[in-house]
Parts: C-alpha cells; structure tokens; sequence
C-alpha cells in the first residue's frame, strides 16, 4: 500500500538523506539501491550561485528522485523561516523538513521555535515535516500549526543508537493512528528501522547509516529489506507478548505412555 504525503502517494517507505557519502557516485547509486522516492537535500549544501551546488542539483534532478529540502542547522526561527523561503525557491517545491536545533551535543529539536516556525511557513503555503521529539504535547501543537506530518527522532542524529524510548513512540504512534509519523535520526542498523515499522510507524528517514557505512550501496539495499520486512510483520498483526511460555504443539491427540 503507498504511503501518502500532503496528497503525494509513493511506494517506498524509504526517505534518504544526500550527505556524507563517499562520492556523488555512490550516493547516487544508493538511492537506487534503496528504491527511495523521497531524499533530503540541505540548502547549505546547495547554492544556486556556485558551481558545485548547481553540479550536485543536477545530479539529485537525474535521479528521479522527489527532493524534501532540509533546514538543517538552523537555530532560530528566523533562521529556518528564511532557509525554507530560499529552499523554495530553488528547489521549486512547497516541501521543507523544518529543523530548528536547540542543543549542540544531541542536536535535540527546540521544540518551542520548532512550533513556532511551523506555525509561519504552513502559513505560508509550506508543507512542513518537522523534526520532533516524541513529546505528546508537542505533536498535537505541530498538528494545529497545519503539518499533516510528523517525523520524531529515534536518537540523536548521527548517533546509530536505535529507538532511545520505545514507550514514547509506541505512545505516539496510539495517539495518533492517521497521522504519517517518520522516524527521523538515530537510526543505525536494518534492525532498528525493523523495529520501528513494527510499532506501526509509517516511514523511515536515513542519512548516516547509509552514508557512512562501510559499503553504502549494500546497506541501502539491506534498510529497504528491513523497512519492508518490518511493514509487512506490522501488517501482519504479529503475537501479543506473554510472560510464560505457550505451548506450539498441540496436546490433544498425543499418546501418553505409562511405565
């Protein structure tokens, strides 16, 4: 089943990011490997004035992809504000991940700005996909500042340490059964994105496991696997959990022997 965003369908549930790769090469050969449909570009990586900046759009264009910009970096409000006007224009496309960082070690989201910029740009005619934490409150202010989206991190970015607190996303995820809900950073083996679309989350968002991995295109290949792996298992209505054991052969039937 295609995943719907802000009116656009698409078959992958696989959104990847465009930097750290090795080469243009590989990145390119990455995305193909992962059947993205959607990838990350950041506006400081790209200048409509420079040579390279032109080199590298061209290249994202040639891929076929659907491009999200990335206000990523941003501290202020009026910094991602004007970031995403620019993306805009450039990119030619009313999507924006909106990033406003609150924290330089874990790069966490403030959460604060991060409403109030969604509130101006949705305003504005964008549609927004915001980089959030798995705060309740939060994603409810998100949802009435006009995003149709929500994309809570798993960890810190870059981090690799998986789903930090499962009880917040599962929780999200509950309160929310319509909304599109990304898990967006921290993610770095095929078996955290497994897990998170078993909770029922809808898409995963990758950058940094792919990138800096040992063999890029091997390990986009492998995220697509698990992504689907892991929809397929949610899909499927796995087991409830149980603190005993539960016998898989039936008894009825079986022969009972007296000595």
């Amino acid at each position: 089943m295609s995943l719907d965003f802000y009116g656009t369908s698409v078959q992958s549930r696989l959104l990847l990011g465009t930097s750290l790769y090795p080469s243009p090469a590989i990145m390119l050969e990455s995305l193909k490997a992962s059947g993205a449909q959607i990838a990350t570009v950041s506006l400081r990586r790209e200048s409509g004035t420079e040579r390279a900046g032109q080199a590298f759009w061209s290249l994202i264009k040639e891929s076929g992809v659907r491009v999200l910009p990335n206000t990523a970096g941003c501290k202020t409000v009026k910094e991602a504000v004007t970031t995403a006007q620019m993306a805009r224009e450039l990119f030619d496309t009313p999507w924006v991940k909106l990033e406003v960082i609150g924290e330089d070690d874990t790069l966490q989201p403030d959460v604060f700005g991060l409403v109030e910029a969604a509130r101006i740009l949705c305003s504005e005619g964008f549609e927004v996909f915001p980089y959030t934490t798995e705060d309740l409150v939060v994603a409810e202010k998100l949802l009435a500042a006009g995003c149709e989206v929500l994309m809570p991190w798993g960890a810190p970015i870059g981090s690799g340490r998986g789903l930090n607190n499962l009880y917040g996303l599962r929780s999200l995820r509950a309160h929310f059964p319509k909304v599109p809900l990304v898990v967006d950073a921290g993610i770095g083996l095929p078996s955290h994105a497994a897990q998170a679309m078993e909770l029922g989350y809808d898409a995963i968002l990758l950058n940094t496991a792919v990138a800096k991995a040992g063999d890029p295109v091997a390990m986009a290949r492998a995220f697509a696997a698990a992504i689907e792996a892991g929809r397929t298992a949610f899909e499927a209505e796995p087991i409830e959990t149980r603190d005993m054991a539960a016998p898989s052969t039936p008894v009825a039937g079986t022969p009972f022997w007296n000595n």
